[in-house]
C-alpha cells in the first residue's frame, strides 16, 4: 500500500471527506469511517456509494468527527487558508487523542509542495489507517478537486 497507508477514513461530508474516500478509490486503498446518524450531510443523505461508512448513534457531527479520530493511527486536515469549525475540532481531538496530525494549508499553486510535505511527514509516520478531513464544499468549492488532486498525487508517487 501506498506509504504503509491501507485504508483512509472521513466522516462523508462535501469537500475534502468526500474528496479523500474519492482518492481512494481511484487508488484502490481501502475506505471507511463514521458519519452522522441518517447519512446527513449538507447535500443531503451522502450517497449510497460511499458504502463503507459507518453511522454513529447520534446525528451530531463532531461525535462522528471523535471516532473518526480515535478510530485511525493519523490524521490530516487539509484547507486554504486557517482552519475553522470542524476541521479545526479535528486537529484538537487529534491533539487530545495523542495521534499524529498535519494541516495542509494549500492553495491551486502550492499543491506539488503540500505532496511532498505530505509525503515526508507520512512516511515518518506508522500510519496504517488515515483519517482525512477538511472543510466542506459550502464554505470552499474549490476544495473538492484540490485535495483530491493533492491526495491522488501523494499517494501514487510512493
Amino acid at each position: 500500500m501506498p506509504l504503509g497507508i491501507e485504508k483512509i477514513v472521513s466522516g462523508g461530508q462535501t469537500g475534502v471527506d468526500r474528496a479523500a474516500l474519492d482518492a481512494a478509490s481511484v487508488l484502490g486503498i481501502a475506505t471507511g469511517g463514521w458519519i452522522p446518524e441518517g447519512r446527513l450531510s449538507e447535500d443531503g443523505p451522502i450517497p449510497g456509494k460511499y458504502s463503507t461508512l459507518r453511522e454513529a448513534a447520534t446525528p451530531d457531527y463532531s461525535v462522528r468527527t471523535e471516532l473518526n479520530v480515535r478510530d485511525s493511527d493519523c490524521t490530516v486536515v487539509i484547507s486554504r487558508g486557517e482552519l475553522s469549525s470542524g476541521s479545526l475540532l479535528t486537529f484538537q481531538l487529534a491533539e487530545e487523542y495523542e495521534r499524529p496530525v498535519l494541516h495542509l494549508d494549500v492553495g491551486t499553486d502550492q499543491i506539488e509542495s503540500a505532496v511532498l510535505e505530505f509525503q515526508q511527514w507520512i512516511s515518518s509516520q506508522s500510519c496504517e489507517v488515515l483519517n482525512v478531513a477538511g472543510p466542506r464544499a459550502s464554505s470552499d468549492p474549490e476544495i473538492y478537486s484540490l485535495a483530491k488532486s493533492l491526495l491522488v498525487l501523494a499517494l501514487a508517487d510512493t
